[in-house]
């Protein structure tokens, strides 16, 4: 039994507390504790990469009880993708909100951006739900401090919103894992995909409404429709740091929908086998027709962001829904893709903000901003990337999602759903781009006061390195896409996680 996996669950627990000691000594000591933290997680991330080359599972037991009677944590390909995910993503995230001083306007930034990693983190690695729904909990308190830090009204306004649907989501999540434990008597997900597989008759109605209803938790989460509402005032008002890190928060659904239903209602469950797919295929193409019309009738670079965000979340359930190993490689390129990119324009919008001065990010002719030809440049690759057009990552995700599809009988809904939504999201993203850096006003008619803020070029760098991450998934597509295909047949391969969790024995001197 390796620490190894649990390190990306303590390490930032333990830095949290370490910031509350050194809240005294000032924002640079925590800026230096927070950063190296984070820097050290991605190490650790890339750690566990390597350890899952093998494809064997390593299970932790926290306490050393064997499951399902302990908690345990378990890694494997899809784990230790989505912490590597979130690792570099809250690189970016943080080096921004150093740079720009986002920071220093609330209290306890750092403390909040640690325990919202050790809410990912745990989330992503948990191997029972009732844990999952804890750290569920843990990671939206955090959110809900770090997406109010700052104030301002139309931040407090969205939050409310935020707080409210996931609390009702919160809710439901308890009465589905109550409803499966009064029928199956465990929450370790392989044992509830043991006893499912055996459950009598007469249980899988109530065990298939539970379920759907954990469906209905894990589409809050993911912004599905119709519970997807909440989702873009939240994301457009909050800072930009904060925003970009909430790239990976719609991630954690999709994750769970994989995890969770695809484990306990995979190949063995009988008759209850993948009967969720429909439902998340079908939700998604609607979800992501809404999303680019939210797209073209967005007022700010900053909302047109959260839908393009929405959109993505979209693409990657009509992925999940496919239900086949060749869909979820697609859909796992895609979602590593979606979620960096995501992260790099919502800071880059807030560049533009910034540049534009009391225009801010609004879709009117404002004033020339400093340095525009660069944030001009940049915002192109960026929406080509987002956008899914030739030759970034984004085309080459989507490509792999329809290829997929071609044996699906839906497949002349998903791809006309996919082009049509995609040609609007491009037709959007130009006509912004044209009236931010284009339609410029006159110096004469801009007053000083009027007038934005210089580059802040150091907190650029984050915006660089986040859009990188496209053409390095193009040139690596060849190593990137073989681990994905390896992660997807792994995660279809539900037999061999139910067989790794609960066969591993606790520790003893004699196997230790």
């Amino acid at each position: 039994m390796s620490h190894l996996t649990a390190w990306p669950v303590f390490l930032p627990l333990i830095t949290g507390f370490i910031l509350i000691l050194a809240h005294m000594g000032g924002i640079r000591l925590q800026r230096a504790i927070s950063f190296l933290a984070v820097i050290g997680l991605v190490l650790l991330s890339v750690a566990l990469i390597l350890a899952t080359s093998t494809d064997q599972y390593q299970v932790y037991l926290l306490g050393n009880w064997t499951a399902p009677f302990g908690i345990v944590l378990v890694l494997d390909r899809l784990s230790a993708l989505m912490v590597l995910i979130t690792s570099l993503l809250a690189v970016g995230a943080l080096w921004y909100a150093m740079t720009t001083d986002t920071d220093k306007k609330g209290a306890h930034f750092h403390i909040l951006f640690q325990l919202q990693l050790f809410g990912l983190n745990g989330a992503f690695l948990t191997g029972d739900v009732f844990n999952l729904f804890v750290f569920f909990e843990v990671l939206l308190l955090a959110s809900y401090g770090l997406l109010l830090h700052g104030n301002g009204r139309l931040r407090t306004k969205a939050g409310l919103h935020y707080v409210v649907i996931n609390l009702v989501g919160s809710t439901l999540f308890l009465f589905a894992v109550g409803a499966l434990y009064g029928v199956l008597g465990t929450l370790n997900i392989a044992d509830m995909a043991a006893k499912i597989a055996v459950a009598p008759q007469e249980d899988l109605g109530v065990i298939a409404a539970a379920g759907l209803l954990l469906l209905v938790v894990f589409g809050v989460k993911a912004a599905m429709f119709p519970l997807y509402l909440w989702m873009p005032s939240a994301y457009a008002n909050t800072s930009a740091p904060v925003a970009a890190l909430f790239a990976i928060m719609t991630k954690v659904g999709i994750y769970s929908i994989i995890r969770i239903h695809g484990t306990i209602f995979g190949s063995e469950a009988g008759e209850l086998s993948y009967f969720y797919a429909p439902w998340v295929l079908g939700l998604g193409l609607v979800t992501l027709f809404l999303a680019a019309l939210g797209v073209m009738a967005a007022r700010g670079l900053r909302e047109q962001v959260a839908y393009l965000v929405l959109a993505s979340v979209a693409t990657l359930l009509v992925g999940v829904g496919l239900m086949s190993a060749e869909a979820l490689n697609a859909t796992l390129y895609y979602l590593i893709h979606s979620t960096l990119i995501a992260g790099a324009m919502f800071l880059l919008a807030d560049v533009v903000l910034r540049g534009r001065g009391a225009y801010e990010d609004r879709f009117e002719s404002g004033p020339f901003m400093p340095n525009a030809i660069l944030i001009g440049s940049v915002f192109m690759i960026g929406a080509i990337a987002m956008t899914g057009m030739p030759p970034l990552s984004g085309f080459f995700g989507k490509v792999l999602i329809l290829s997929a599809a071609l044996d699906d009988s839906w497949f002349a809904v998903i791809i006309t759903v996919v082009l049509v939504s995609g040609l609007i999201t491009i037709l959007s993203m130009a006509r912004s781009g044209s009236l931010i850096f284009y339609r410029t006003l006159s110096d004469e008619s801009i007053s000083s006061s009027e007038r934005g803020e210089p580059l802040n070029r150091m907190a650029f760098i984050a915006v660089i390195g986040l859009l990188l991450s496209s053409p390095i998934l193009v040139v690596f597509a060849q190593p990137i896409t073989a681990f994905t295909e390896a992660t997807a047949h792994q995660v279809f391969n539900s037999a061999a996680y139910i067989e790794a969790v609960l066969s591993t024995p606790m520790v003893t001197e004699a196997n230790k």
